[in-house]
């Protein structure tokens, strides 16, 4: 039984560490810089949840971490931080056509003097 419209769940995997080729400065572009990402991601939800629902009435949370980390190109230097989140995004709506909205939050790790958290949060909607 389906739900309502309306019913989504929300899974989320939070603060990856990933190395990725990144940045405008000549000496943020040679080397990987580590990126603290967050995904959330919406899905439709199934009318209920039973204890013995399979794990294909969700999604396996591996396939968010294999997003942000595996799934991106190797070797491929990403100018913007937001291209990287667009590449997670598009990759997840590409995994599976349940997948309403995906949130990315990247963290520029190698900026922070003091603690901060310098990034973006990126949300796209299924087009």
């Amino acid at each position: 039984m389906n739900g309502t419209l309306n019913d989504s769940l929300e899974l989320e995997v939070h603060d990856m560490v990933v190395p990725v080729l990144t940045g405008i400065y000549s000496e943020e572009t040679h080397l990987p810089q580590p990126l603290r990402i967050s995904l959330t991601v919406e899905l439709e939800a199934p009318g209920r949840f039973e204890p013995d629902s399979p794990l294909s009435a969700s999604k396996n949370y591996l396939d968010l971490k294999h997003a942000a980390t595996a799934a991106l190109p190797p070797g491929v230097h990403f100018t913007l931080i937001e291209a990287v989140a667009d590449h997670i995004a598009e990759t997840l709506f590409l995994q599976d056509r349940r997948v309403r909205r995906v949130a990315v939050k990247i963290v520029k790790l190698a900026i922070s003097e003091g603690g901060e958290a310098i990034g973006i949060t990126l949300v796209r909607h299924r087009p």
